[in-house]
């Protein structure tokens, strides 16, 4: 099992051996969650509504070491810097060999470096590392679904031949723990795009034209939801105006999702780009 952490102003460290060993860590599992409920007059018990997860809290306990006293202090200094909570939000990741989960973390305190012989020495110190994700969920690494276009070159010719297949429908599968949320990019040239999610029946339409070039960025995360235009120069602009009015920014439901793509023009050209991460309660 190894850690590693990316704080917010790029820097990065493993705790994994040394000098960062890793001895323990809390959290990746167990999160507490609080139940709705609500009571009619004279009902025996209560009525479930839903489950609401809490924030996570995760603890991590390691050792850290140098060749003398002088380098053990620089590599203390180093974790309590990129671990510094004046930082904000970092990105730790959890790696068990191939597998990769990440959360995003605030550092709820300044490292704690235990005192007594048992706890530090001239080239050994522990340490104990208090974190907390306000989203609760791990998250695989980012997947992006192919392109709406496959070209379907074959040398040589034999006969009729395809130039290419435009792929307007998608299946994809999550199998993670809740629902995952969408970053979703239109690319012209489009007249109207449209994604609909033919399994629930939501959709998310753009009223507006894209030109060639032109790129429709749409993030369907709770508490993030965004809508930007790039234009050909590559400057962005909020355009949460050109959304349809029933469109519903929706998220890939647990199981198989029937993913749709189309427009009110030709689509031949246009492509639209899917890329999601699957949440889990636990690893």
């Amino acid at each position: 099992m190894k850690l590693i952490y990316t704080s917010s102003d790029g820097r990065t460290i493993v705790l994994f051996n040394s000098p960062f060993q890793l001895s323990k860590v809390e959290g990746i599992g167990d999160v507490d969650a609080d139940i709705q409920s609500q009571k009619s007059p004279f009902q025996d018990g209560t009525t479930y509504i839903d489950s609401l997860m809490n924030e996570r809290p995760i603890s991590i306990e390691l050792k850290i070491s140098g060749r003398d006293s002088e380098e053990l202090k620089n590599n203390r200094r180093l974790l309590s810097s990129i671990f510094n909570p004046k930082l904000g939000p970092g990105l730790l990741q959890f790696i068990d060999g191939t597998d990769i989960k990440e959360i995003i973390v605030e550092s709820e305190h300044v490292p704690i470096f235990p005192d007594g012989n048992s706890n530090r020495g001239e080239t050994y110190q522990k340490a104990v590392i208090g974190l907390i994700a306000n989203n609760p969920y791990w998250r695989s690494p980012s997947i992006t679904e192919e392109p709406t276009f496959e070209p379907l070159f074959q040398f040589p010719f034999d006969g009729p031949f395809e130039m290419g297949v435009q792929r307007d429908e998608r299946i994809i599968v999550n199998d993670g723990d809740a629902p995952a949320p969408l970053q979703i990019e239109f690319h012209g040239p489009a007249v109207n795009p449209i994604i609909i999610n033919k399994t629930t029946g939501e959709y998310i339409k753009v009223n507006q034209t894209l030109g060639e070039n032109e790129v429709m960025k749409i993030d369907t995360t709770p508490g993030q939801k965004s809508v930007y235009f790039v234009a050909a120069d590559g400057t962005e602009r909020n355009v949460f105006n050109w959304i349809d009015l029933g469109s519903t920014f929706f998220q890939l439901v647990i199981g198989e999702n029937v993913i749709q793509y189309s427009a009110d023009s030709d689509i031949q050209g246009a492509i639209v780009d899917i890329s999601y991460s699957k949440l889990y309660v636990g690893i």
